[in-house]
């Protein structure tokens, strides 16, 4: 009987434990969620900002700088795949017949595609110097690298689509105006979550 007792006292004991870890790990989760919904709402695609970012809500995000940091990976990430989509298009449209007329025009945007993968790449190194390395007016420079190099990475992506005809490409069209909106969506996103950021900065300054 009184191993038995025991027993099921090791069992509740245990049961405490794990639920006191659940509980801390939860808060956490809650108050990162909070803080992302309450930061994408300066943004101008607000539930796609909530929509990408709460994938990282098990993680501690919990500032501007934070917050800018995932939200350029997030945009670096998708600039990625839809290269890749468009690589992919471009080799099956220059070795079809149908698709030669099509092939230029994709390989044009995928130009400007690449040039986004690159510019986001830029953006997230310099915000990383930012954030460790800037001290005095360097940090306004880094600041305008940033901006400049996520606003020109949003510029090709919101082009891009000038590159194509306006009839006859049907459902490659859209998949690819799709996947390039996307891009330029939480791009635009991203550059609204660095401002936020990069204020704490140029407030501090106004005397």
């Amino acid at each position: 009987m009184e191993q038995l007792s025991l027993h099921f006292l090791l069992i509740l004991v245990s049961l405490i434990c794990i639920s006191s870890s659940i509980e801390p790990a939860f808060a956490r989760r809650s108050q990162t969620r909070a803080y992302i919904e309450a930061s994408c709402r300066t943004t101008r695609y607000p539930a796609l900002c909530v929509q990408c970012l709460s994938d990282y809500s098990n993680a501690t995000i919990q500032s501007p700088e934070q917050l800018a940091q995932v939200a350029l990976s997030v945009s670096l990430y998708r600039a990625q795949y839809t290269r890749a989509y468009m690589l992919k298009v471009a080799k099956e449209l220059e070795s079809s017949k149908a698709g030669k007329e099509y092939y230029q025009a994709v390989k044009d945007c995928l130009e400007q595609i690449n040039d986004s993968v690159d510019q986001l790449s830029q953006s997230i190194r310099e915000l990383r110097r930012l954030g460790h390395e800037a001290v005095g007016d360097d940090i306004f420079w880094h600041i305008s690298n940033v901006e400049t190099w996520v606003s020109a990475a949003l510029t090709d992506a919101s082009t891009c689509l000038d590159e194509f005809p306006g009839r006859n490409m049907g459902k490659l069209k859209a998949t690819i105006k799709g996947k390039v909106l996307n891009v330029a969506q939480v791009t635009s996103n991203a550059l609204a979550l660095f401002h936020r950021y990069a204020a704490k900065y140029r407030a501090a300054k106004k005397p």
